[in-house]
């Protein structure tokens, strides 16, 4: 908008921003200046205006604090309850109980409703275990492919079977062993809600999580990763 003159807002705006002495030389038009509140009809000073610009900043920056240490919170929790359920792997002695231990533990450590394991290749003494139980061509094809979790709406997959009931959403979690890593078994993870698992979510904790049940996982193996055990 144009001014007095061919002065225009701008100018006088570029003045004041050159000249850091202006104000310090004609202190009382701060005192003087009055600008409408951006939440009624009154008007208020510039210092008072200010002043509540920095009071809704102080508030704005308070509550990305609190956010901070809820999130800081929330992550100590599940560290903590990360460390329970290694800790419960660790202390399994007989191998045999490793698959019913991991799964109960992460059930209760994370609220998970339904979770259940398949295992291929595992040696001659665990062949005949339910988590040895006979999967698709189609399945070991898949989890090869996987190279981080998959989250996702329920569509007829056939790990979706392996739970004890009908479940919405799942997290389907690659068991690897060896390098290069290979495949040799799968970790599903199942809610009713379907928003529980979700594609936009992130895999980092599923993860860790994988990596954890695959170290403790692979004292099922067979010593030959390519031999195929057989039952006795």
């Amino acid at each position: 908008m144009s001014g007095i003159e061919g002065i225009t807002e701008q100018d006088i705006a570029d003045y004041l921003a050159k000249d850091s002495g202006f104000f310090e030389r004609h202190a009382e038009l701060l005192a003087n200046v009055r600008i409408s509140h951006p939440h009624g009809q009154r008007a208020v000073s510039l210092q008072e205006r200010q002043a509540e610009l920095l009071r809704d900043k102080i508030k704005g920056l308070e509550q990305k604090i609190v956010e901070m240490i809820r999130n800081g919170q929330e992550n100590v929790a599940i560290a903590d309850r990360l460390h329970r359920w290694t800790l419960a792997l660790m202390l399994t002695r007989d191998d045999r109980q490793l698959p019913e231990v991991l799964l109960r533990e992460l059930r209760h450590q994370f609220l998970i409703p339904q979770a259940n394991l398949r295992l291929w290749n595992v040696n001659a003494g665990q062949t005949l275990a339910q988590f040895s139980a006979e999967v698709s061509t189609d399945v070991k094809t898949f989890v090869g492919s996987l190279h981080q979790p998959y989250c996702g709406i329920n569509s007829g997959f056939e790990a979706a079977r392996w739970l004890e009931e009908d479940v919405a959403s799942l997290a389907l979690v690659p068991l690897t062993a060896g390098s290069p890593s290979q495949a040799f078994g799968l970790l599903v993870l199942g809610s009713p809600d379907p928003t529980r698992y979700t594609a936009e979510m992130g895999t980092e904790f599923l993860s860790r999580v994988g990596e954890i049940a695959s170290a403790a996982l692979s004292r099922l193996l067979n010593a030959d990763p390519h031999a195929v055990a057989q039952p006795d």
